[in-house]
């Protein structure tokens, strides 16, 4: 198994598995109200919404995990990680703010970061003046620009894999 998809939550892994289940499903059924094997309500409309912009896709659990997966099979799924730990550190107990900075810095900031995310020099700079005095606004500057890179690279090519073209014409036609 790639290091890539060890590095992907179980349950994450699952589900889009359980998704691409879902929608393939979808094929042989006329009434899309009715999930075939899951037990989680789905809206198949769901994957034309994640195209309308790229918070819609993170904000949908479903968009997230098969946007995750598709990172992972582009060796890129570190940027998401980052990201969402960013989202994680802003709502950590002050208490735990210094702690839980240098675990995030020192996974995908420092150097020899195990999970690097590709920052400018400007902004990893920025961000290792910040963990001098972490407070929750401390990867703000780093996280805009990952969010950005994704939303300019990674989630044009995720709505032109054949995954995704193949689920929003599932939705689209009905089938």
């Amino acid at each position: 198994m790639c290091r890539g998809l060890e590095s992907l939550p179980i349950t994450c892994l699952e589900r889009a598995k359980e998704l691409k289940a879902l929608f393939g499903s979808l094929l042989q059924k006329s009434d899309h109200s009715i999930i075939g094997q899951s037990k989680k309500r789905f809206n198949v409309d769901e994957p034309l919404k994640w195209k309308e912009s790229f918070e819609k896709l993170l904000s949908s659990q479903n968009g997230l995990c098969l946007f995750r997966a598709f990172l992972v099979s582009e060796f890129s799924e570190e940027n998401i990680a980052f990201y969402l730990a960013c989202e994680d550190y802003r709502t950590t107990k002050p208490s735990k703010l210094a702690t839980k900075a240098k675990k995030i810095y020192d996974e995908f900031i420092g150097a020899d970061a195990p999970r690097e995310v590709n920052l400018d020099h400007v902004t990893k700079a920025t961000t290792k003046e910040n963990m001098e005095h972490p407070l929750q606004s401390c990867f703000d500057l780093a996280q805009a620009k990952i969010y950005t890179l994704m939303e300019k690279d990674c989630y044009p090519r995720f709505l032109k894999s054949s995954t995704y073209l193949e689920l929003s014409r599932k939705t689209k036609t009905g089938e």
